[in-house]
């Protein structure tokens, strides 16, 4: 008989192929070799150029747009992908989603709405996928959308790492809304800061008004916690608000800086100190390097996470506080 021998393969989609080299260098592994491409008339095409049978594939896809294609491309180029790798044999499938595209549509705020996240999850069970590492989706019961394992990851202690480092004082971490709570306050207890909360609403789509601050925010360094920064209006009325209220200085944390439409011109003005967000989204470097961006790698976070599934180790004790990444 044959021995059988596990086998980890890595392969980076096109959204985010930097995050992906990253991941192999942290790994010890390196890419594999996948030809992708598009025809004149969009149609997407995939074929893995080494064989993959028997392996336990992992593919790093950022479901966002970048500068060759749209949030709708990621997606589809990610589930060929998944179905060419389940043809050609191999063992597992697991879809590193570094940001999941269409989570904030995870449930129907109005009538005759879709939900966008259950039809992205359905598709890729249905294309393949064995499982899904990601990482801060827009709402954790995301994870509920699959019958499949998920691994929620978080950048919360990559964020709490950051701030340590520049040993900030009289620190009090703000919530955008009321359903960022209960994560601004996992970094607030990090941190050893204060909470306070904001309370905004949305009169239209990529629209925000902040109504009030709820807690203390007079003389300390605030920062504004969030998942995703879009076109930067949330962030940057709520970081007006604090000003008003008496902020000393804001910073930002995100873990997905889409930076769409008139965002970089709309955090440039903003009164905020920096705009701290991670690699989980493909921006252009010479926008990163200008102004308040600062730049915290996930790659070792998502890494850990993989060599952990690989070797059936438990993905959850990289949150204990005795972990070190």
């Amino acid at each position: 008989m044959t021995e059988v021998t596990k086998n980890l393969m890595l392969f980076s989609g096109r959204s985010n192929p930097a995050l992906a080299d990253k991941i192999a260098v942290e790994l010890g592994v390196s890419l594999g070799s996948i030809k992708i491409t598009t025809f004149s008339n969009d149609e997407i095409y995939a074929r893995y150029q080494q064989g993959v049978r028997g392996s336990d594939l992992f593919i790093v896809q950022s479901l966002s747009s970048w500068d060759k294609g749209s949030v709708n491309d990621a997606l589809m180029e990610l589930l060929i992908m998944t179905d060419a790798a389940k043809r050609a044999s191999a063992h597992t499938v697991t879809a590193v989603i570094t940001h999941f595209g269409y989570s904030r549509q995870d449930k129907k705020s109005a009538a005759r709405e879709p939900i966008t996240a259950k039809l992205v999850a359905n598709m890729l069970t249905v294309a393949g996928i064995d499982r899904v590492i990601t990482i801060d989706l827009h709402q954790g019961q995301i994870q509920g959308f699959f019958d499949l394992p998920v691994n929620h990851l978080t950048a919360l202690p990559l964020f709490a790492g950051y701030f340590q480092s520049r040993q900030l004082e009289n620190l009090c971490v703000v919530s955008p809304d009321v359903g960022r709570a209960k994560a601004a306050k996992k970094l607030a207890d990090m941190l050893g800061a204060e909470l306070a909360i904001m309370h905004k609403s949305r009169p239209e789509h990529n629209v925000a008004e902040v109504a009030s601050v709820i807690g203390r925010v007079k003389g300390r360094v605030c920062i504004l916690n969030d998942d995703i920064i879009d076109t930067a209006g949330s962030i940057c009325a709520g970081a007006q608000a604090l000003i008003e209220e008496g902020a000393k200085e804001v910073y930002v944390c995100a873990t997905h800086g889409i930076f769409s439409g008139p965002a970089f011109e709309r955090l440039a003005s903003a009164p905020l100190k920096e705009v701290v967000v991670c690699d989980t989204v493909p921006a252009s470097a010479e926008r990163l390097s200008q102004g308040k961006i600062q730049v915290v790698s996930v790659a070792p976070l998502l890494a850990q996470a993989i060599n952990n599934v690989f070797n059936e180790q438990s993905v959850s004790e990289m949150f204990d506080p005795d972990f070190a990444l």
